[in-house]
């Protein structure tokens, strides 16, 4: 029996898997990660309500691993792994960058696990670039050694953003007053980049917020509602906002493409693309991931894919630890 856990910054999911050959689920839960003022008590909990006999456990978790201790990116903890083995005695707890842990998930999905949004050329192999937008914004490859792809983590995701256009510019200003002089793509490509750019969009008088969406902003986050009320059409600042952060997202999915050689592919994570599937086949996603000047054909060659099962971290933080149960 493995323990695995899949920490961000909104949800922390941790489930129970068994099984030799093929890793399947024995229990599931899903807390909130910031009603917690750390990992442990959310584990015990877990544990408390399925209790297991278990060796080795792994968690993939939103931020920098250095050293088996982690800062969580978005979220007041300090993860330890040496705390948590002693603290549940387990003989081995690992803890790695939770789309490190999509990577591992990956290398065990299944075709339906998965959407093809764009084919590129099927044949070729080489490098993977993985992405994921929710709560804030994970980037992570695998490296290709001519047999098998290796998982490793990078923050990618907190590089400079680099606007394309004038309007861009005068986002990268307005973003800039806001975050103290540094901007990453995170501040875009996220949940509340999304609010961010809506905000501009408002505040720059180049949309108006209706009243109907200031009420409905009293009781909901308004990331989804924008989501929602753009995917619909049912408001243009909305609708707008919506198709200007595709367009962002894409275009950092072709940077990293481009960083990583990903000639295997490029697979788009996190919980906000499975939602927007119809909005990504318009093509706004993808002209942003191909408008690479000179490198456009390369990157035509590269196939892109959504992940659609929402245990891919958990299975890949599982698949880790029975790969190094050992260690």
């Amino acid at each position: 029996m493995i323990l695995a856990g899949d920490i961000g910054g909104t949800h922390t999911r941790l489930a129970l898997f068994e099984g030799t050959k093929e890793l399947k689920v024995a229990a599931q839960e899903i807390f909130s990660s910031r009603e917690h003022a750390d990992l442990l008590p959310i584990v015990q909990k877990f544990l408390g309500m399925h209790p297991a006999s278990i060796a080795h456990a792994c968690f993939g978790i939103a931020g920098p691993v250095r050293n088996g201790k982690c800062q969580a990116t978005n979220l007041p903890w300090i993860v330890d792994s040496g705390n948590l083995s002693r603290s549940l005695q387990l003989k081995s707890v690992h803890l790695i960058n939770d789309l490190e842990a999509n990577g591992w998930g990956i290398r065990v999905l299944k075709q339906e696990d998965l959407f093809l949004l764009h084919e590129g050329n099927p044949t070729q192999k080489g490098n993977i670039a993985l992405i994921a937008a929710g709560t804030g914004l994970g980037e992570a490859g695998l490296y290709w050694d001519g047999e098998e792809h290796h998982p490793f983590a990078c923050e990618g995701g907190h590089v400079d953003f680099g606007p394309r256009n004038a309007m861009e510019i005068e986002l990268l200003v307005y973003l800039n007053k806001i975050y103290s002089s540094h901007v990453s793509y995170e501040r875009v490509v996220s949940g509340p980049g999304l609010k961010n750019i809506y905000e501009f969009l408002i505040k720059t008088n180049r949309e108006t917020e209706s009243q109907e969406l200031k009420e409905e902003m009293k009781r909901r986050d308004l990331a989804q509602l924008i989501s929602e009320w753009g995917r619909s059409g049912r408001d243009a600042g909305c609708a707008r906002a919506l198709d200007w952060f595709l367009s962002l997202y894409g275009a950092e999915a072709g940077n990293l493409a481009l960083k990583f050689m990903a000639r295997g592919g490029v697979y788009i994570g996190g919980g906000i693309a499975p939602h927007l599937l119809d909005k990504l086949k318009e093509g706004g996603f993808m002209e942003g991931f191909l408008d690479k000047g000179r490198f456009r054909s390369l990157l035509e060659t590269i196939s892109v894919r959504v992940i659609l099962n929402d245990l891919t971290a958990l299975l890949g933080a599982a698949e880790y630890a029975r790969q190094h149960a050992r260690d």
